[in-house]
């Protein structure tokens, strides 16, 4: 009986629409790699078909919910840009907003586009960005996901993470998006080894084969890894440039690091 009552209570103090609506989302989760049309969400949620399309043409306006040619509905990127600001406000503090100002400068220094990533139980993703304003720069944005071994920032993220936890993410098969993809562990392993070392990582092409990138490393005040502060530009820049690039990457992740509170 005392269940019922609370059952009401709370029932009285929710919103059937957004209930329904979550419950559209939860079944995109769990089929999201093919995902749902209409018809077949209707019959999952033994909903209407008319609410839920009114459910699923809403969510698509706000880029929650994205329709495939052939009329099936998956999880739009707009959550993964919500995602990372969940994963930025870890042990209450926000790094996407701290970090802001420094990508903008960065941005603005070298005319790319700069980012900051960091590695949550999904893999990397971006967390904040700046966009750059020279000819041909690529574009960032938070709640891209990166490939976990194959970006600068994917990297270095890896190269200072725990023995037990680095295991458990090389102990999967690992994708070749190039020729120049590392996917060997032992070979990953000794990079890692490599970046560690120098203090930076670089992407020669691996992610893409258009794209390199060069990143650097953000800690705590403690010494433990914060973020990765990585920019990507074109392949076949001049050396100079890819220095010049290098070096102000350096230089911004060691700006952040010492401006990092207690």
């Amino acid at each position: 009986m005392m269940d019922e009552i609370t059952q009401d209570v709370e029932n009285k103090h929710t919103i059937p629409a957004i209930d329904r609506m979550m419950q559209v989302l939860e079944a995109l989760e769990h089929n999201n790699s093919t995902g749902l049309t209409i018809r077949e969400l209707a019959d999952v949620l033994d909903l209407p078909r008319t609410a839920v399309y009114r459910i699923l043409n809403t969510l698509q306006r706000h880029d929650m919910v994205y329709r495939d040619k052939a009329g099936a509905y998956s999880l739009g990127r707009r959550l993964l840009a919500l995602a990372s600001h969940v994963a930025s406000r870890a042990n209450d503090f926000d790094i996407a907003a701290f970090s802001q100002p420094f990508l903008e400068r960065l941005s603005s220094d070298l005319g790319e586009g700069v980012k900051l990533s960091v590695i949550d139980d999904e893999g990397i993703i971006v967390v904040a960005a700046a966009q750059g304003r020279r000819e041909y720069a690529l574009t960032v944005k938070p709640g891209q996901r990166m490939p976990i071994h194959a970006s600068a920032a994917s990297k270095l993220l890896l190269s200072y993470m725990e023995p037990e936890m680095l295991n458990q993410w090389l102990a999967e098969p690992l994708p070749a998006y190039t020729s120049k993809t590392l996917t060997d562990p032992k070979r990953l392993r000794a990079e890692f080894t490599r970046i560690r070392r120098l203090g930076w990582a670089q992407d020669k092409g691996e992610s893409a084969p258009s794209i390199c990138a060069f990143a650097a490393p953000v800690f705590f005040k403690e010494g433990k890894l914060a973020a990765a502060v990585s920019v990507p530009f074109l392949a076949g820049a001049e050396p100079s440039r890819m220095e010049e690039i290098r070096m102000a990457a350096i230089e911004t992740a060691r700006a952040m690091t010492n401006a990092m509170p207690a």
